[in-house]
């Protein structure tokens, strides 16, 4: 990974106006954690554990994939826009270091925001419970479901310029409306593969994850290593394309 590129990726993916959306964006979850622990809870009980799962469940179905989508769509975005990505590729710089240091750029600052806002929740809502597996299940899936919307979102940003609508529909037309009719799909959804790495580490059979843990697990790493390599390959083949 070239560290100068991911530094300067970092500081222009960290625009005030789109962090503080961002920032926002993974409060809600925390927010509706507070609610619903302050509730009354004489006249409506409510599960600490059943909390939890729907701050959780808010993180994967939308924060998670909104953040992961816009860092990732921008990081390799801005460059093919303002037409710099032609400068990066005419120096002598490996395309997987390149690739490597874009995808860390994006990562980071969404598994920060997104393990931050799982980790609030969950502690708000599991509070005073012991089922301190379980927060850390949400944390540790979140940010490896994190990585892999990252290497799935700046390929797409390498494959069209409409990256962003395409990704949209992906999050909620392929994975909330056709992964849940048609079992044989989930096999391709990222939001299946993290629910399942969460039911690996806890066992819990209240997180309904519909992929068995250790084929999530697996499919997570094989589909991430994949979209690496395409995009390493999608990029030396952009810069036989701009250069000649």
């Amino acid at each position: 990974m070239n560290t100068a590129i991911f530094a300067l990726s970092l500081r222009q993916l960290l625009g005030r106006r789109r962090m503080f959306a961002l920032i926002g964006l993974a409060l809600l979850p925390l927010l509706i954690a507070v609610v619903i622990r302050t509730s009354d809870s004489e006249s409506d009980p409510v599960d600490p554990v059943d909390n939890a799962l729907l701050s959780y469940h808010l993180i994967l179905t939308t924060i998670l994939p909104l953040v992961t989508l816009v860092l990732g769509t921008t990081s390799l975005g801005m460059e093919i826009e303002d037409g710099t990505i032609v400068y990066l590729l005419s120096k002598p710089l490996s395309r997987a270091k390149l690739a490597l240091a874009k995808l860390a750029a994006s990562w980071l600052p969404a598994a920060v925001l997104i393990s931050v806002s799982a980790a609030l929740s969950g502690s708000i809502a599991l509070q005073d419970t012991g089922e301190s597996s379980l927060l850390l299940a949400f944390v540790v899936s979140s940010v490896f479901g994190a990585l892999a919307y990252s290497a799935l979102f700046i390929f797409l940003s390498l494959l069209t310029t409409r990256a962003l609508i395409i990704g949209l529909i992906y999050v909620f037309i392929w994975e909330g409306l056709v992964t849940g009719l048609f079992s044989g799909t989930r096999t391709l959804s990222i939001r299946e593969y993290t629910m399942g790495l969460g039911d690996l580490l806890t066992g819990n059979p209240e997180l309904d994850a519909r992929l068995a843990g250790v084929a999530a697990l697996v499919l997570m790493v094989v589909v991430t290593t994949a979209l690496v390599a395409l995009t390493i390959r999608r990029l030396n083949r952009f810069e036989t394309r701009s250069l000649f």
